[in-house]
């Protein structure tokens, strides 16, 4: 099962924490996976490259099911914004993925 932890200070998410395998198909073919995986790495590469904010990720490169994303503290205000919206985002796709496969995947 992936376990999806979202972290806010002051309604800001600042760091987010992926652990786990879905394990709802073959290795390659598991949508679930694939879903969380794309999502996940969606929302680090608009922060760093559409946002220009650079978070920390930490990652099990070896072994997978491992991603842990801390968002910086972000000064510029329109940053600040285009972040959280970015990030309400993929929290709000990571609802509807554990909402559709909450055998594979909980958001705590």
């Amino acid at each position: 099962m992936i376990k999806a932890k979202i972290i806010r200070n002051n309604n800001n998410i600042v760091k987010f924490e992926i652990r786990g395998h879905a394990d709802a198909g073959e290795y390659g073919s598991d949508i679930v996976c694939s879903a969380v995986s794309a999502l996940t790495i969606s929302i680090v590469n608009g922060l760093d490259l559409v946002v220009n904010v650079h978070p920390k990720v930490t990652s099990d490169d070896l072994n997978g099911g491992l991603m842990i994303v801390e968002i910086p503290k972000i000064i510029d205000h329109d940053k600040q914004i285009m972040a959280n919206a970015l990030l309400d985002t993929f929290e709000n796709g990571l609802k509807d993925i554990s909402h559709n496969y909450s055998d594979y995947v909980k958001l705590q």
